[in-house]
């Protein structure tokens, strides 16, 4: 096996459009949640909260670059050019050269295209159909579009696999590298912010209803949370043998130690504490770590009532009750959904590089039923530590676990 490392990141998000702009925005403790008028426009949506990017597209992005593209693609087309420029890859021949490839995923395509691809039911005309909708609504979108941007033809691995599609491409894209099928790859994963994606957790009672204080919600793993918040965003990264990159005298900015995946098989979407922590066991063994090792924890943390006790089961699980840090980023911008682990990876990764790590915004009395957990709370913790763990769950009942070792 094969070591590999991280060696560019690039970030599109409600923090900041690039990892250090988000870093830093880390540091302020307050959320990035707003109240949207639009919200409040629809009959029967209850939650009116939402996280944005606010991501504005460049002048460069002409016609030409973009006909294939919708928001999402253009935000994870962003965050893959800063991730590139950081590992030195910029028209590199390894780039076209056949050992490069893609890993990246999202729930969905861009929601406008799949509107206008889906009026020709109910309207009966093609009108809004062009020869690009198809290309920007289809699950493989990002993986596509960064693809024949940069001209890659590696392996091109799209993963749709919900709030675990940015955590799985790294996981995919670290193996590709590993077994020695790829020299390097672009991972990441990305979501453009829809009503839809609000409607869908509005009617799994999952989302949180406190339009009138924006600024105090999510709050995972607090007893008086009551639901996610929907964010967009994007988040990219460079994986690379680790040889190579030492060769052309790259930056390394982390190792990719352990992955574990797994899926629930139990219901689509009901938590299952027990293969969850199976999942997290899987990157420890791969990683060949004891559970001691890991001196914190990215929590998924979805602010959900099932969803939180169960995480928490899972980690007390494996690395018992308070015996581990732990915080979770969505508290600051939301549920990022397919983009969540791609973006919390990168923060990840940034923080133990920096040795101060966030966090949990609006966590005042945690719920017993969470367990005894060493909750990072207040202004942020100091520390000095040589691995994380990042963890995603979707539904579908799929588990992701990651494992990153310092530089």
């Amino acid at each position: 096996m094969r070591r590999v490392v991280v060696t560019g990141c690039g970030i599109v998000s409600s923090l900041g459009h690039s990892v250090a702009a988000a870093y830093e925005r880390l540091k302020t403790p307050k959320n990035c949640v707003r109240a949207s008028d639009d919200l409040k426009s629809y009959k029967g949506l209850q939650s009116c909260l939402w996280a944005p990017a606010d991501f504005v597209k460049p002048p460069e992005y002409t016609r030409r670059v973009i006909r294939t593209m919708s928001p999402v693609s253009m935000m994870a087309l962003n965050a893959t050019e800063q991730a590139l420029a950081q590992a030195g890859l910029v028209g590199d021949p390894l780039v076209k050269s056949g050992r490069f490839g893609v890993a990246y995923g999202s729930c969905s395509g861009g929601v406008d295209a799949i509107a206008d691809f889906s009026s020709v039911i109910f309207t009966h005309e093609v009108k809004n159909v062009t020869s690009s909708t198809y290309i920007k609504m289809m699950p493989q979108t990002t993986a596509v579009n960064l693809s024949v941007h940069f001209g890659t033809t590696g392996r091109l691995l799209p993963t749709g696999t919900a709030c675990t599609s940015g955590s799985l491409a790294i996981g995919e894209a670290y193996e590709q590298i590993a077994w020695g099928r790829q020299d390097a790859m672009i991972a990441g994963g990305a979501e453009e912010f829809s009503v839809t994606q609000v409607a869908v957790f509005d009617t799994l009672f999952a989302t949180s209803r406190r339009n009138e204080a924006p600024e105090t919600a999510p709050r995972a793993f607090d007893r008086d949370r009551d639901g996610l918040v929907v964010g967009e965003g994007a988040g990219s990264l460079v994986l690379e043998e680790r040889e190579r990159a030492k060769a052309r005298g790259a930056e390394i900015l982390a190792e990719v130690v352990g992955f574990g995946m797994n899926t629930d098989g139990r219901h689509v979407t009901q938590p299952n504490a027990d293969t969850m922590g199976v999942a997290l066991k899987l990157a420890l063994e791969d990683a060949h770590l004891p559970p001691e090792a890991i001196g914190y924890v990215n929590a998924h943390g979805t602010a959900t009532d099932l969803g939180d006790v169960a995480e928490c089961g899972a980690t007390a699980s494996v690395f018992g009750a308070g015996k581990v840090p732990l915080s979770t980023i969505k508290n600051y911008t939301g549920h990022t959904l397919g983009a969540c682990g791609a973006i919390e990876a990168i923060l990840s990764i940034e923080m133990m590089r920096h040795g101060w790590f966030a966090p949990n915004l609006n966590l005042v009395t945690p719920d017993d039923r969470c367990g005894a957990h060493d909750f990072i709370v207040g202004v942020g913790r100091e520390m000095d530590v040589e691995f994380v763990m990042s963890n995603n769950f979707a539904f579908g009942g799929v588990n992701t676990s990651l494992v990153f070792k310092r530089a």
